[in-house]
Order: C-alpha cells, then structure tokens, then sequence
C-alpha cells in the first residue's frame, strides 16, 4: 500500500491544554480509507483537525505523510463540516474550485493555464463540469458539496480529509463523491473521512475508527462495526436493518 500517510501512538489531543480525545493509536497507508465514527462530541472533528495541525497533540507521537501535522498541512485537502460561502456571494462555482489552487499560485498573482484547466477537470470529476458558471449560491446542498470536493482536489493532496461529507446530501450527489473518493484512492491519495452512517463506513472504509472521548477500536469494518465494539463506543447495540443498513439502538 505504499508508505504512511498518518501515524497516530499513544495519542491524545485537545484544546488550550484539555483532551478532548484520548488513547489514539492508528496508521493509515496510502491508497487506504479511514473512517471515523462515533456519536456527536465524540472528537471526530477534533482527531481530523488534529491531522492539520489546528488542534493540540497533548500526548503520544503524530506524523502526517513523514512530518508534524502543521508541516505536511499544504500536502493534505481539507472539506470540514458547514464550509460554505455565504450563498448570496456572488462567486461562481469555477471561482469557488480556484480558491484550491492559491496555495500553489499565489493570493495576488494571475492564474495559469495549467490552473484554469485542473479547476475544469476537477469539476469534471465530480459531474459539475456543466455547473462551472453558475453562481455557488444557486446549487442544490449536495452540488454545493460536490463543488468544495472540488476545491479540494484541486490541489492534488496525498491526504485527503473529509468531515462528514454526506451530511445533507442527496443520494446523486452521494454517489458522485464516493466514486471520486474510491478513484483518488485507488490512485494512492489516503483518506479521513468522518461520518455518522454506518453503512457508508462498511461500504466505503479499509478501516474504522470509533471514538467517543477515546479511541474504542480500530481496524476493518468486518471487525470494528459489529456488536460489542459499537456497544462500547455508543453504549447503545447495532442491528442489521432493512436493505442491510446497519440501525444503532441507543441505550
């Protein structure tokens, strides 16, 4: 699978010097899908910042692609949760997907070519190609999504991290992202992606992490997404449901 993307031992991690996740001990590979679940407050978005450097490794060793989070920050995309212009911007959903590639161009110089035709292709990968002028605002919630994917890639990441990327989404719109995600990764792109679906994270993900204060488990969906681990994690039990989608039972 290629060499470590993230490596995560004996960790904890917070804010202004308090845990808000504890005992994380995980290592992603490249071309590999992680998925983090658990409940609300569980620190899901918290282990994910923690990745870029935005939030407090308090104990334990983190590396990111070889680095310290905050030094392999501009190797990784980022799509955290409600990440949206304001709808009444007038910014189109081309110029939306450039704001991607500034890092690489610069805030004050003109765009390339080579930009202007990686903003094409990454909307063309998502199903949007047909979108680019039309203003973010006026997009459905899951195009809007689809378009900040864009933004993302845009950058060719070796990591990409995806804070739960389903939410609100319709189920075209669902389908598009996770064939960009399965296609990013078969290339060898590794991937973080938090999510309160439990069927997305056994379809999708090599690997599970469930959390709740603390890391619960890790490994294959097989293993990590069955009775007593989701037990443990929610305090509740999972049954398989209709269509074989998995239902939590809150205790």
């Amino acid at each position: 699978m290629g060499d470590a993307a993230l490596r995560y031992a004996g960790v904890s991690v917070g804010y202004h010097g308090r845990p808000v996740l504890t005992h994380v001990d995980l290592e992603l590979r490249a071309g590999q899908r992680l998925a983090l679940v658990g409940p609300n407050g569980a620190g899901k978005s918290t282990l994910i910042r923690s990745v870029l450097g935005l939030a407090q490794v308090l104990d334990g060793a983190v590396t990111v692609l070889g680095r310290s989070p905050a030094a392999a920050r501009g190797l990784a995309g980022y799509v955290p949760q409600n990440d949206v212009p304001d709808a009444g911007f007038p910014v189109s959903a081309r110029q939306v997907v450039l704001m991607g590639r500034y890092r690489r161009i610069g805030w004050w110089r003109p765009t390339r070519p080579a930009d202007r035709r990686a903003v094409a292709e990454a909307l063309d990968r998502v199903g949007l190609a047909d979108r680019a002028g039309h203003r973010f605002g006026t997009l459905s919630g899951g195009q809007r999504q689809r378009v900040l994917l864009a933004r993302a890639i845009v950058a060719e990441p070796r990591l990409l991290l995806l804070d739960e990327p389903f939410n609100g989404v319709d189920a075209v719109s669902q389908e598009a992202i996770v064939r960009v995600l399965r296609d990013l990764t078969g290339a060898g792109t590794a991937l973080v992606l938090s999510t309160h679906d439990l069927t997305v994270a056994r379809e999708l993900a090599d690997l599970v992490c469930l959390l709740n204060g603390r890391q619960w488990a890790v490994g294959p969906p097989a293993e990590t997404l069955t009775a007593e681990p989701l037990r443990r994690a929610y305090g509740g039990q999972a049954i398989d449901g209709p269509g074989g989608r998995l239902v939590l039972i809150e205790p």
